[in-house]
């Protein structure tokens, strides 16, 4: 199986190559448009802040690249939201897979820290991503801004209110969380994605 992890301005891609490794696959990172296209999973990854990321992506072509790939194809943290309509940081567009804005944590109360960063429980999963989970399972987040719940969701976290945790449309899968540092639970999704 050929696996291609999407090379660009972002930072945590290597980790998860490295959870990939830990599985016994070696991914190729590569912003190769041959190379992406032929690849037969694709994982979209990163942190980072969203306009320089698009802007990363218009320049170097890779977001028609992104656009065409008709594979699975797995979104996490700003892979996810740039996967999105529009991003309230930076006040950019982005890819549009998902017609869905991202926003910005507004805390309710003093308590309530930006960014989002921690282990939460995920809960009503409802994709082939999250076979054999339980009602409720805890993985790790590092965001500031979110996706709202919407019709692609697939798992809900909440977090000041609830948000997509998780989103899905034809062969693109999303997670805010990262599941290359989730532990066992992210290796089940990592899992789960490579044999989709």
């Amino acid at each position: 199986m050929c696996v291609a992890i999407v090379k660009y301005c972002a930072g945590n891609i290597y980790s998860v190559s490295l959870a990939l490794r830990r599985l016994g696959i070696e991914a190729i990172l590569t912003d190769d448009a041959k190379e992406l296209s032929r690849a037969d999973k694709v994982i979209f990854p990163g942190q980072g802040e969203a306009s320089n990321a698009m802007q990363y992506l218009i320049e170097h072509g890779l977001d028609d690249v992104i656009r065409s790939l008709k594979q699975p194809v797995l979104g996490i943290c700003i892979g996810q939201q740039l996967l999105c309509k529009h991003s309230e940081e930076g006040d950019v567009d982005c890819l549009g897979i998902f017609d869905v804005p991202v926003i910005r944590f507004e805390p309710k109360v003093h308590e309530q820290k930006v960014p989002h960063m921690g282990w939460n429980a995920i809960y009503d999963t409802k994709s082939p991503l999250f076979k054999g989970f339980k009602k409720e399972e805890y993985v790790f987040f590092v965001h500031s801004y979110y996706v709202p719940l919407c019709p692609w969701t697939i798992a809900e976290a909440n977090y000041i209110e609830p948000f997509s945790a998780a989103i899905k449309k034809d062969n693109f899968f999303a997670t805010q969380f990262h599941p290359e540092k989730s532990g066992t639970i992210g290796e089940e999704i990592l899992k789960n994605f490579l044999s989709l």
